[in-house]
């Protein structure tokens, strides 16, 4: 059974940076898509990173160049690097896992995706 968890979420200045965590179980790295998507307040969940099979990875447009997406998988563990933090960074962010490989053309179309964590809050004050 696949299981998600994330953590490294926080309260942080604008400007600063976090990396959050997401621990996997249950699957294996390379096996899987995995993904990060957020929920801002008031607004529809959001895919903003995504690593494949091969590494190859693909980025929500206004996200580029400040999120980083990652993976060890030695630990099963997937990273977001989020740099250069905003205030409209602000929202709840997600694990998201499917098998096989991310379907690229479509990738940020969460109905996808089985697998999800309870998510990690960051919130991001000017």
């Amino acid at each position: 059974q696949v299981h998600l968890v994330e953590s490294g979420g926080g309260s942080v200045q604008a400007g600063g940076s976090l990396r959050l965590t997401c621990t996997a179980s249950g699957l294996t790295f390379g096996n899987y898509c995995m993904l990060w998507f957020r929920q801002r307040p008031g607004q529809k969940r959001e895919g903003v990173a995504a690593i494949g099979n091969t590494g190859r990875t693909n980025y929500l447009d206004s996200v580029w160049g400040r999120f980083i997406i990652s993976q060890d998988k030695g630990k099963n563990t997937l990273y977001l690097q989020i740099n250069n933090l905003k205030p409209e960074d602000t929202a709840m962010y997600y694990c998201a896992a499917e098998r096989g490989e991310c379907p690229w053309g479509t990738v940020w179309l969460e109905y996808q995706y089985s697998f999800w964590g309870q998510g990690t809050q960051v919130t991001v004050s000017s």
